[in-house]
C-alpha cells in the first residue's frame, strides 16, 4: 500500500499496489484528466484505489468514480476520521496474517507428505497427499510415458488425458531434465520430469494454475522424493537386467531347463513355444527407455514376452502368435528389428542368428522390422559374408577393376547389369542406354581380362557371387 497525490504516481509504484489519495491532485480536472490517471494506474498494475474524503472535498468525484468502473479498477472511500496509516497497518496486518497462514499450511501439508511417503507403497501416498493438498488432479508417467498413478482416479476425461500423455511422452523424448506446461480447455497443466539429464525416471502432472510460493515448495519436494524413489529402484533395475541377460545367455546353449526354472521364479515363465527371437542393435540395449517400456510389456503380456540383453543389441522373445509387440516396440523407438522364423527352444541360437542377419539386412535397406523368413532375406546370398569370402570376391573382381580404371571403362557395371537382366544383350543395352553391340564387345573382353568363359553357368554363378558379396 502506497499514498500519494501526485498527478503521476506510477513511476513510484510497484504492480500489486493499493493507492490512497486526499485528491489533490484533480483540482480543476476534467472528465479526460480522470480517465487518464486512472488508465495510468491500470497500465502499472495498480489493484485499487482508496479516495480519502474530507480533505480537499466531499466524497468521491463521479468522473473518478466512473473512470474506476471502466477501467476496472477497484475504488473506495477512506472517510476523515480514519487516517491513511490506520489502512496501511491493517493491510500489513492482513498480509502478514496471510503469509503465516500460508506458511502454517506448507509446514502441515510437507508434514502429510513426510508421513504417507513412510507407507508402504510410499509413492502413491506422497503423490495421493499432494492431490489432496492442492485440491488437484496429479497424475505419474513413468519412463515409457505410461501414466501409472493418478489421483483421484478417473478425474480426466479421455481427451484431455490422452493430451497430458502426449505431452508428457515429448519431455521424456528430449531427454532433459526440464518443465512443462499447456492449457486443456480452462485447466492448465504443469509437467515436471524425474530423474538426471539423460537418465529420465518419469514425469509428475499436475493440473493447477499459478502457485503461490509455498505450493511450489510443496510440490518442489514431492518431485525431490519422487526422483529420489525411483533412482532407488536403479539399483534393482540394473540387477534385474544383469540376471536377464544371463538368462539370454544360458538360453543360448539350446537347453532351456536352467532359463525356465529362473524365469518361472523371478517373471511368469518363459513364452511357450514356437517362439521367434527379435534382435535389436547395440545402442537399444542401452536405452534405459526402450527396456521400462519392455518390463512393462512383459509384465502386462503374463508370460509371453521375455526380452534381455545380448552380445550386440536386445533380445526380445516373444510367442509366434504374439510378436506383434514387436513392430509396435520398432515404431515407437524407431529402431530397426530383425525377426527369426518361429523355433522351438532347443533351435534358440539359430533363432538368434537368423534374427541378427535380418536385423543387419533390413538396417541396409531401412526397414523397420525384418522377418529373416521373408523374399531374399533368408537366402544363401543374402547371408552375411565372411572375410575369407569379401577377399575371393575382390581378388576375381580385381581385373574388371583395374582395366577399367586403367581405360575408364565400364565394364565391371556392364556385366553386373547382363546377370541382373537374365543374360539378355537386349535388355542390357536398354537398362544401361548403349547399342547391343557395345555389350557384345565389352562382355568379350570381359570374358578376356577374367580369363572366363562367361557362356557356362558355374562360371556365371561365381562371378555373380562374387559381385554380390562385394557389394555388402
Amino acid at each position: 500500500m502506497h499514498s500519494s497525490d501526485l498527478a503521476d504516481p506510477t513511476p513510484f509504484l510497484s504492480d500489486g499496489l493499493v493507492l490512497l489519495t486526499t485528491g489533490t491532485q484533480f483540482q480543476g480536472a476534467d472528465e479526460e484528466d480522470y480517465s487518464a490517471y486512472v488508465r495510468r494506474l491500470a497500465a502499472r498494475g495498480v489493484l485499487g484505489l482508496g479516495f480519502g474524503t474530507e480533505v480537499v472535498r466531499e466524497g468521491i468525484p463521479p468522473a473518478l468514480a466512473d473512470a474506476c468502473r471502466d477501467a476496472g479498477l477497484a475504488l473506495f472511500e477512506v472517510p476523515y476520521r480514519t487516517p491513511f496509516i490506520a489502512v496501511a497497518r491493517a493491510n500489513a496486518e492482513a498480509i502478514a496474517a496471510q503469509a503465516y497462514a500460508r506458511r502454517s499450511w506448507a509446514l502441515a501439508a510437507q508434514r502429510a507428505i513426510s508421513l504417507a511417503a513412510l507407507r508402504p507403497d510410499g509413492l502413491g501416498a506422497t503423490l495421493a497427499e499432494l492431490a489432496r493438498q492442492l485440491d488437484a488432479w496429479v497424475g505419474l508417467f513413468d519412463a515409457t510415458g505410461s501414466l501409472t498413478r493418478e489421483h483421484p482416479p478417473g478425474a480426466l476425461d479421455a481427451d484431455a488425458l490422452a493430451q497430458v500423455t502426449a505431452e508428457a511422452g515429448t519431455v521424456l523424448r528430449r531427454g532433459t531434465r526440464a518443465g512443462s506446461s499447456l492449457r486443456i480447455g480452462d485447466t492448465p497443466f504443469r509437467l515436471q520430469t524425474l530423474g538426471r539429464t539423460g537418465h529420465l525416471r518419469g514425469v509428475i502432472a499436475i493440473a493447477s494454475g499459478d502457485l503461490d510460493q509455498e505450493e511450489r515448495g510443496v510440490v518442489t519436494s514431492v518431485i525431490a522424493m519422487a526422483g529420489l524413489a525411483l533412482e532407488q529402484n536403479q539399483g534393482l533395475s540394473r540387477a534385474r537386467a544383469s540376471l536377464r541377460a544371463g538368462v539370454v545367455q544360458s538360453l543360448l546353449s539350446d537347453d532351456p531347463t536352467l532359463a525356465r526354472r529362473i524365469a518361472r521364479d523371478a517373471w511368469r515363465g518363459l513364452p511357450h513355444p514356437p517362439i521367434t527371437v527379435a534382435m535389436t542393435d547395440a545402442a537399444t540395449a542401452r536405452d534405459h527407455t526402450a527396456t521400462e517400456w519392455l518390463e512393462l510389456k512383459a509384465d502386462e503380456s503374463r508370460g509371453e514376452v521375455f526380452y534381455g540383453r545380448g552380445d550386440d543389441g536386445l533380445v526380445i522373445v516373444t510367442s509366434a502368435d504374439h510378436d506383434g509387440i514387436v513392430g509396435e516396440f520398432a515404431e515407437l523407438f524407431g529402431v530397426g528389428v530383425g525377426v527369426s522364423r518361429p523355433a522351438p527352444y532347443s533351435s534358440f541360437s539359430a533363432a538368434v542368428r537368423e534374427a541378427r542377419v535380418a536385423r543387419d539386412r533390413g538396417a541396409a535397406a531401412g526397414s523397420r522390422v525384418s522377418r529373416f523368413g521373408d523374399s531374399g532375406v533368408g537366402s544363401v546370398l543374402s547371408a552375411e559374408p565372411s572375410d575369407e569370402a569379401r577377399a575371393v570376391a575382390a581378388a576375381l573382381l580385381a581385373p574388371l577393376d583395374e582395366y577399367d580404371a586403367a581405360h575408364a571403362g565400364a565394364l565391371r557395371e556392364t556385366v553386373r547389369t547382363w546377370l541382373e537382366q537374365d543374360c539378355s544383350h537386349e535388355a542390357t543395352s536398354r537398362a544401361l542406354g548403349i547399342h547391343r553391340h557395345t555389350v557384345r564387345a565389352r562382355l568379350a573382353t570381359a570374358q578376356r581380362v577374367l580369363g572366363r568363359d562367361l557362356s557356362s553357368f558355374p562360371e556365371r554363378a561365381e562371378v555373380w557371387a562374387a559381385l554380390s558379396v562385394a557389394s555388402v
